[in-house]
């Protein structure tokens, strides 16, 4: 008799074990929404994607357009509408302006910043970048055309972009840019997603782009989980292995 009236009780704690370990395996996060920079597309993180999609993810590149930062947050949104699932959301300087709204996607389950801006509500890429400039930059490094587009000056790509890429990756870098719009450098960011959301932040101590410690700063004030690497402004493609495992972690991260 008593063995009778406790087997309801020791079904329904097996059905509630096994309904818990079916929602944490649901819950497993494989979906990986890279947004890249200004100047470089997407075709830089070819490594880190192939060492992504070979551990299990699913890796999508988005090439937003840098015609203006609400255009850039619409593409990867459109990107993220099409993923089975939630998402690490992964943004590379200017790309982290394009992360801090986009990721309010209700299918964001984290934020990683690769050498990014990480801005507050408020602030554009400029009044970050103007804020704690680079020390000892070379002045006109950045150039702009006629009809109000940005690009960097090819000769000056190796030193201030890429300069721990061998030398004739850095001069494609500068002769394949994708210029980007003033308008998408100076408008004002919304609510930041890094106030949700988790958000683990890179810091490339070599950066000629973005001050490191402007890079510290943003990070330690969205309370980021923060790495450091030796490495130039393009991290991604100069420490491919480094930056992907610490993707993996965010994805692993947000999944418990």
């Amino acid at each position: 008799m008593a063995k009778s009236s406790l087997f309801p009780t020791v079904a329904s704690l097996a059905f509630a074990a096994s309904s818990a370990f079916s929602m944490a395996f649901a819950a497993e996060i494989k979906n990986v929404v890279i947004v890249h920079g200004a100047f470089a597309d997407g075709s830089g993180w070819r490594t880190v994607s192939d060492i992504l999609t070979k551990d299990g993810y699913k890796v999508t590149l988005v090439q937003q357009p840098l015609t203006s930062l609400s255009e850039d947050v619409a593409a990867t949104k459109r990107v993220l509408d099409l993923q089975d699932g939630q998402s690490i959301l992964v943004g590379h300087s200017y790309g982290g302006m394009v992360i801090t709204d986009a990721g309010n996607a209700a299918n964001v389950a984290g934020l990683v910043y690769v050498a990014a801006f990480q801005p507050d509500k408020g602030e554009s890429l400029i009044d970050l970048a103007t804020r704690k400039p680079v020390e000892n930059a070379k002045k006109d490094t950045i150039k702009a055309t006629p009809d109000g587009f940005l690009y960097l000056d090819p000769a000056a790509v190796p030193e201030a972009f890429a300069a721990d890429l061998p030398l004739a990756d850095a001069e494609f870098i500068g002769r394949s840019q994708v210029f980007a719009s003033q308008k998408a450098f100076t408008t004002k960011a919304g609510e930041p997603a890094w106030k949700t959301k988790s958000s683990i932040s890179i810091i490339a101590k070599a950066d000629r782009s973005i001050n490191p410690d402007l890079e510290r700063e943003m990070a330690k004030r969205a309370d980021s989980k923060v790495y450091e690497l030796d490495a130039s402004h393009v991290v991604y493609a100069s420490k491919p292995e480094a930056v992907a495992k610490i993707i993996e972690e965010a994805a692993k991260g947000a999944s418990k």
